[in-house]
């Protein structure tokens, strides 16, 4: 396939940096006030030069072979408000970002178009929306290290990384986080890191140096996706440990890259080891390290991403394409 044109909105930075490597041009509106999904190239990410600033008021007057929408203000307002009837009825794409939040079972997805591919990032989010009947795929993350940049654990602490944590509350494990911490040293670092006790934010390149001396990666969060920065200190080489909720569960296997519990008690336990245990720390290092570039390599996140821009914008029937639906049907052969 030819290089495309793509228009998407700035939602996610790290995830918008990760969809950059592309071998497409990515177009984000952006206007002077620079407000949720017009945030333009931002000095935080070493953006390539196939992403491209447009203002918003000639986004309609530009032809694109694809619209990928992160947000649902893309779908019910932006969409609206700056795209032509042309390109509202062209080849579109929503990715989802997170799990069902007003009911983690029955929640409606606000897609209800069964000409839009709708993409999730885990497993788990697929499974617990209710789809519509849309056509789904799952893409996973990919993450892009710098080869340089590999796990020491020199550092007895633990490693914290969430934005706005304090506005966030209990889903991200607010109580969680402070809990651990009065008893553990550990950093935080992100966006409203001061409210919390935090040492500061890090740009994306400076966080994976900042990183890579601590014991392990801590992670709070009851619920939500699975995060990018779980997945870059795993291909960094750190131990994660956090809860076992969500697609964490298949991300950490207990004793081979980190540790995973419902159980706080025996959470705690395992991080007073490593603390004290750096070759222990090490050993889940080299599972990290290994998992990370199984699962979230940066070409085979490209791949998915390329078949699932050439099915939607080839108008390849959606329905057959890989989804749900389909695979559901192997995984029943395998039960046979």
């Amino acid at each position: 396939m030819s290089r495309l044109k793509i228009l998407t909105w700035h939602i996610h930075g790290s995830y918008l940096y990760y969809l950059s490597q592309i071998d497409h041009d990515i177009f984000i509106p952006v206007t002077p006030e620079r407000t949720l999904g017009y945030y333009g190239r931002t000095p935080s990410y070493p953006w390539p030069a196939n992403v491209h600033e447009i203002p918003a008021h000639l986004v309609k007057e530009t032809r694109f072979d694809c619209v990928i929408y992160q947000h649902k203000q893309n779908w019910l307002v932006d969409r609206e408000a700056i795209l032509s009837p042309e390109q509202r009825a062209g080849p579109q794409i929503y990715i989802e970002h997170d799990p069902p939040r007003e009911n983690p079972t029955n929640t409606t997805h606000i897609v209800r178009d069964p000409n839009v591919l709708l993409v999730h990032v885990t497993q788990f989010n697929e499974l617990m929306w209710d789809n519509n009947r849309v056509p789904t795929r799952v893409i996973e993350h990919g993450v892009l290290v710098p080869s340089s940049i590999r796990y020491t654990g020199s550092l007895s602490r633990g490693c914290v990384v969430i934005n706005n944590l304090h506005a966030r509350g209990r889903r991200l494990g607010l109580d969680i986080f402070q809990e651990a911490k009065q008893r553990f040293p550990l950093d935080l670092v992100g966006m409203g890191w001061a409210e919390v006790g935090g040492i500061g934010e890090r740009n994306h390149l400076e966080l994976f140096s900042f990183m890579k001396d601590y014991r392990f990666f801590f992670n709070p969060i009851r619920y939500t996706s699975l995060g990018l920065a779980v997945c870059e200190a795993m291909m960094i080489g750190l131990p994660i440990l956090g809860l076992a909720t969500t697609e964490m569960v298949t991300a950490v296997k207990n004793g081979v890259n980190g540790y995973v519990e419902t159980d706080r008690a025996k959470l705690y336990r395992h991080i007073t080891r490593l603390l004290a245990d750096p070759e222990e720390a090490l050993f889940l290092s080299r599972g990290a390290r290994h998992l990370a570039t199984e699962r979230f390599n940066i070409e085979r996140f490209k791949g998915d991403w390329h078949g699932a821009i050439t099915d939607v914008v080839g108008h390849r029937s959606l329905s057959t394409s890989p989804s749900y639906s389909s695979l559901k049907v192997t995984h029943a052969s395998l039960n046979d």
